[in-house]
């Protein structure tokens, strides 16, 4: 095992400790995430203007897609190298690590030649205006230059995860985001670069964490004693983590255009109600992230409680993930409902605005479910521990489905109420689908790896 002794171990501690000391790093990370984008997105919109703020914001759907197929196929793999760690595997732990990191160097060296040679057709297909097409197109096209940094700092933080760190990706997240604003002030006040020196700089806070982050990645495998021989690459191995990873990719990446086909409907009710979506929608994304760190708290404690044959554990670690998601959910809604005005008015001035209307009956409608999506996050992530992820793909699958259809339909006749009602009804849904499936038990005998 590690000869560096942690705060807390996925195998011995009580699960609600491993649990929460190894989702509070996520947590603050996520956070910390959100206020980068916010503070990225002014420094544009202040020192560049506002075409230069349309023309990055016209790359984030595409740029969102790529980061979904690296945190998707990061997924995959992570299963696998947790279960081998909690069998205690440790050539097999780090053979699956090295096979992760070549996979997706690969990937990312391939994807960044084609998103070069069809840079200006990806932005043609998702309709960039012209004012802002060819800032868009710089961005891009520098953003395609640096895809195999951004691959592998994701991969790696996926690692990490899987390990049982959640620290580190933290430290490596606060790092690379701090480095990149106060590069994107030199490159646009000092150089005068606008939005080809937001690229760059953006390419070069990736880079500099990736190589960090190999660094420090190399050093922990070091930690962990082999009786045998590890091999830098296994074909078996990369084909398991394969049948994991594409399910995990493909919710990933539906999720980001289920977004942007709700977002396509919303936009058609005006500036002033988009304005005020946009706001709910942020109020929700800071929100969802403690259920979403549970999850992803519980998926790495199942997979190494399943590797090690605790499955006693895994059911005891999601009653205490159920308690603290529950607990998170109801403080929540009473927290909108006495206070969802003075939320709103962080990013809406105007209370008497339509905007502002829209925004808080956004968040007073959404905070009484905030419930449902942790229930869903934690059930959703014992499954993608224990590598059913045909379940666990399934129900999200459903969970967007219900989400862009019931908006797409109902929303142009009964208002823009629906699109945000239709939220809770995808989150239940798919708890629904991924808690009955747990009731089955088949998840405790799917075979991920070799149990000698």
């Amino acid at each position: 095992m590690a000869s560096r002794k942690s705060k807390y171990n996925m195998l011995t501690d009580p699960p609600g400790k491993a649990l929460l000391f190894f989702a509070l790093p996520m947590i603050f990370g996520n956070l910390f995430q959100q206020f980068y984008n916010i503070t990225d997105s002014i420094i544009v919109g202040r020192f560049v203007g506002e075409q230069a703020l349309a023309a990055v914001g016209a790359s984030y759907a595409v740029t969102n897609v790529f980061i979904a197929i690296a945190i998707g196929g990061g997924i995959g793999s992570s299963v696998i190298i947790s279960q081998f760690l909690g069998a205690g595997k440790m050539e097999k732990m780090k053979t699956a690590v090295f096979t992760t990191l070549i996979n997706f160097f690969a990937i990312s060296v391939l994807l960044a030649l084609v998103g070069i040679t069809l840079n200006n057709r990806i932005l043609g297909w998702i309709h960039t205006p012209e004012d802002v097409f060819a800032d868009a197109a710089v961005y891009l096209s520098i953003y395609f230059m640096g895809l195999p940094f951004l691959f592998m700092y994701n991969v790696q933080a996926s690692v990490f995860n899987s390990l049982g760190d959640s620290r580190t990706p933290l430290y490596l997240l606060v790092f690379s985001s701090l480095l990149n604003i106060v590069l994107d002030l030199v490159f646009v006040i000092c150089f005068g670069q606008g939005v080809r020196g937001v690229a760059i700089a953006t390419l070069i806070a990736q880079g500099v964490s990736a190589v960090i982050s190999f660094g420090l990645l190399m050093r922990k495998l070091k930690g962990y004693d082999t009786a045998e021989a590890y091999a830098f690459y296994d074909l078996e191995m990369m084909v398991s983590m394969v049948k994991i990873a594409i399910p995990s990719t493909l919710q990933q990446s539906i999720v980001q255009i289920g977004i942007l086909l709700v977002q396509s409907v919303v936009n058609s009710f005006g500036s002033a109600s988009l304005a005020g979506y946009s706001a709910g929608m942020k109020i929700e994304s800071l929100s969802i992230v403690p259920m979403l760190a549970m999850g992803n708290a519980m998926s790495t404690f199942t997979a190494q409680n399943i590797g090690a044959r605790q499955l006693s554990r895994v059911k005891e670690g999601y009653k205490m993930c159920y308690a603290t998601v529950l607990t998170v959910g109801v403080g929540l809604c009473i927290l909108y409902q006495l206070f969802g005005g003075a939320f709103v008015s962080l990013f809406l001035e105007e209370k008497t605005s339509e905007a502002y209307s829209v925004g808080l009956a956004y968040v007073h409608f959404l905070a009484f479910f905030y419930s449902f999506i942790g229930l869903k996050a934690t059930t959703d992530g014992l499954l993608r521990g224990a590598g059913d992820v045909a379940a666990f793909t399934a129900a999200n699958l459903v969970n967007f489905s219900i989400r862009v259809i019931v908006t797409n339909v109902f929303a142009p006749i009964y208002g823009i109420q629906v699109a945000w009602m239709a939220v809770p009804m995808g989150w239940a849904a798919n708890y629904l689908i991924s808690f009955g499936w747990y009731l089955t038990g088949k998840w405790k005998r799917v075979k991920v790896i070799k149990k000698n």
